[in-house]
């Protein structure tokens, strides 16, 4: 069944809310919705206290180790961490609290999935405590993988082939559509289809939720073998489209 899953993305130590398509390694700074005046740990202390298992830390950038391990802290094996995770430093992610370390950009070189990577991190990290992101961008042809901060449009193609390929070495999959990521447009709702056709592992689905219907969307579009993140819509983030307590009771209910 859909649930709502939580998230705490880090920019600069801050909790933030950015437009996803708006993160860049150099020229001007991202397009932020919202700055949170409270740390990291005080999200991760609500979620804990309200049950909320499931939900990521998402490390936009350098700057973010401190505040990534005091929401560890505050909620030891309740969230899933990602952001510059590699087979160097997974292990010690796993080692603060996570319950699972979430990569992409690791695995990918030159734009195209590395068996030898992919090797790496299955020799340190279990399939049941890996995440593995296959964040997104809309092209031609579908979908293809975004890597660094969803800089760079890979060769791999977001559909069964690449899905069955990678369901051995993890234990879900998350899947941010970079291109309505903070839009608050409305969520895409053909790649919630497809992957919850073609997936056989449950997927975090984020990017464009806006209303507390889209719970109920995602679960019809994927027969209920999607969870969807709101971000910038969320009250608890300065958004008015979506309560928090109403998110909280979706999932309490279900």
């Amino acid at each position: 069944m859909t649930t709502f899953r939580p998230c705490i993305d880090l920019h600069h130590g801050q909790v933030k809310q950015i437009v996803g398509g708006s993160l860049r390694d150099s020229g001007p700074g991202p397009q932020e919705n919202f700055i949170s005046e409270r740390p990291a740990a005080y999200f991760a202390e609500l979620y804990r206290n309200d049950r909320l298992p499931g939900g990521h830390v998402i490390k936009l950038g350098p700057g973010n180790d401190a505040a990534a391990r005091s929401a560890l802290v505050a909620y030891p094996e309740g969230l899933q961490i990602g952001g510059g995770i590699t087979a160097d430093n997974a292990a010690y992610w796993l080692e603060q609290g996570a319950s699972h370390v979430i990569v992409t950009s690791f695995l990918f070189e030159r734009g195209e999935l590395s068996e030898t990577r992919l090797e790496q991190l299955r020799s340190v990290v279990p399939p049941e405590k890996l995440v593995i992101d296959l964040s997104c961008r809309r092209v031609e042809q579908g979908w293809r993988v975004a890597t660094d901060r969803w800089q760079t449009v890979t060769s791999a193609v977001i559909g069964e082939n690449l899905l069955q390929k990678l369901a051995s070495s993890c234990a879900e999959f998350l899947v941010h559509a970079a291109d309505v990521e903070g839009l608050c447009q409305g969520i895409d709702e053909d790649l919630v289809r497809l992957l919850g056709q073609e997936s056989p592992l449950p997927v975090t689905y984020a990017g464009g939720a806006r209303a507390i219907e889209d719970l109920e969307r995602v679960a019809e579009l994927s027969a209920g073998k999607v969870d969807l993140t709101f971000g910038s819509a969320l009250d608890l983030f300065g958004g008015e489209g979506v309560r928090y307590a109403e998110c909280v009771h979706y999932n309490h209910r279900n």
